[in-house]
């Protein structure tokens, strides 16, 4: 028997996938329609597709919180991606998900940020007000169906409906449903919901880990903390000292407690509004995939002290600053002299019109080409 074979990964999907998970059978599909695989599902062909492209791989140089040239012990874009993919595929299995749809999903939900994290993408938005605006979660879709070129007959990467459909309404604290086409009056799918709240549970937990490391926030700061308190009597830590083990057990278990309330939570949301299929799921006034009450209490007041101590700090609001100046004249000295730009980007100006194309040039830069950009322009001592 060929276990690998197309027919059978769909035989073992329903008997894995719950009714209210999505199974590949029901794809709405490709806007370009292609022949099925024999041996891979049609959302780990999107989940591949992601991981190929250019704009992936430019995630290991985009920032996080520390730019990457801070030390290279800390969280950039692509190591964000890959914890949100580790904890999405583990809600997916826990909750009768489609893991490789919530893999897929989770992998491309960063890939449009542009260089220096949420300051950068403020730049733009703010450049681009009256040409379209900019949002990282538009740009996403825009990268996957229109900017990555890597096949003949179509532009993007010919993703499955529902996988654009997870990307178009991934939402957090942070982002905003970057899309209004794909059913805008319906929730997400339960794999897009995971992603959701995989997201959120990886970067608090680890923004709280780089910021202990980085010194930034030190044991004093988050002994006050309600979530550090509970941990703390779980792990049995009494020291006066943080040590590098310690902090890796705090985030270990950080990371366990999130993930085991969102799955029981999100069970007992399941039984409770009786879903029975993914119509009644997305159909629901609110998402499904969920914290507990108290569990969103103690994020809450986790969230608010990464704000206000670690976000707001002079280190990184320093870089905040560097990166407005950086991306603005970058973008501004474009547009007042597009032959500046390189000639592959001059090419798209007529298809695009000029401040797309270079919202879209700078949107694609990692931090330290963003640099090395304004060095070649601005710094005399630097050839072009």
């Amino acid at each position: 028997m060929n276990y690998a074979s197309s027919a059978n990964l769909l035989r073992k999907e329903e008997i894995i996938i719950a009714p209210y998970g999505t199974h590949s059978k029901d794809t709405r599909g490709r806007l370009y329609p292609e022949e099925d695989h024999s041996y891979r599902g049609c959302y780990q062909r999107d989940k591949d597709r992601i991981l190929h492209t250019t704009t992936f791989r430019r995630l290991e140089y985009k920032t996080q919180v520390f730019v990457n040239d801070e030390g290279d012990y800390y969280r950039t874009r692509l190591t964000h991606t890959l914890e949100v993919a580790t904890i999405g595929r583990t809600l997916a299995r826990a909750l009768g998900g489609n893991e490789d749809l919530a893999e897929a999903i989770c992998l491309a939900h960063d890939m449009g940020h542009p260089p220096f994290g949420h300051s950068g993408e403020a730049v733009l938005a703010k450049k681009m007000v009256n040409h379209g605006g900019f949002n990282h979660n538009r740009q996403t879709l825009r990268i996957v169906t229109e900017l990555e070129r890597r096949y003949n007959g179509f532009k993007g990467l010919n993703l499955c409906y529902e996988t654009l459909e997870g990307i178009a309404k991934h939402e957090s604290e942070y982002d905003t449903m970057g899309d209004l086409t794909f059913n805008p009056d319906l929730r997400g799918s339960l794999e897009a919901q995971i992603a959701n709240m995989a997201d959120e549970t990886a970067y608090s937990a680890h923004d709280l880990d780089d910021g202990l490391r980085s010194g930034l926030l030190t044991l004093d700061m988050v002994q006050s903390l309600g979530i550090w308190r509970i941990i703390s009597d779980e792990i049995h830590f009494a020291e006066t000292k943080l040590s590098d083990l310690d902090r890796h057990r705090f985030i270990t278990a950080l990371t366990s407690m999130e993930v085991n309330d969102i799955i029981e939570h999100s069970e007992q949301m399941i039984q409770k509004n009786r879903i029975e299929s993914v119509s009644d799921l997305v159909h629901m006034p609110y998402n499904i995939v969920s914290n507990s009450d108290m569990m969103v209490g103690l994020n809450r007041e986790l969230k608010d002290f990464l704000y206000n101590n670690m976000y707001r700090h002079y280190r990184v609001m320093r870089m905040s600053a560097k990166a407005d100046m950086i991306l603005s004249r970058l973008f501004d000295t474009f547009l007042g002299n597009p032959k500046l730009l390189p000639t592959h980007i001059q090419e798209m100006i007529p298809e695009k019109g000029l401040e797309v194309a270079i919202c879209d040039y700078i949107a694609g830069m990692t931090d330290r080409y963003a640099v090395e950009q304004y060095q070649k322009l601005f710094d005399p001592e630097i050839l072009p």
